[in-house]
């Protein structure tokens, strides 16, 4: 028998809720990130989605251990912080360097590409 299985049931729903409310939010970010068309459309989905996703799984494993260990395991809000703090500026500053050098390579319609695609995706819903 393993640990898991000998959880009792108020403890299990909410580690199974925030688990699948992660994974589910990683996935959604993942989707987007190929579905969506220009670069810079594409480097928000995966922000929002290991973000959050992290957020929701970092809550689930900090329900678990706390239940099995019998004792209050908290240092895992350190991997959701740097993971939160870490991806949006990561993707903030990667999306300016290719701005940058379509800028420098004479893309001159960098910022309006942005636009565009917008404008083509709420024609496609």
């Amino acid at each position: 028998m393993s640990v898991a299985s000998d959880l009792p049931l108020w403890v299990a729903l909410p580690f199974a809720f925030f688990l699948l409310l992660g994974a589910g939010l990683t996935l959604i970010g993942s989707v987007g990130l190929v579905r969506l068309g220009s670069f810079y459309d594409r480097i928000h989905a995966p922000t929002l989605g290991s973000s959050w996703g992290t957020a929701g799984i970092v809550l689930s494993s900090m329900i678990f251990f706390t239940a099995t260990e019998g004792r209050p395991v908290v240092h895992e809000i350190l991997i959701g912080i740097f993971v939160t703090a870490t991806m949006p500026v990561t993707l903030m500053l990667l999306g300016r360097a290719t701005l940058y050098r379509d800028r420098a390579e004479g893309v001159e319609n960098a910022p309006e590409m942005l636009a565009s695609s917008e404008s083509v995706s709420k024609q496609t819903e």
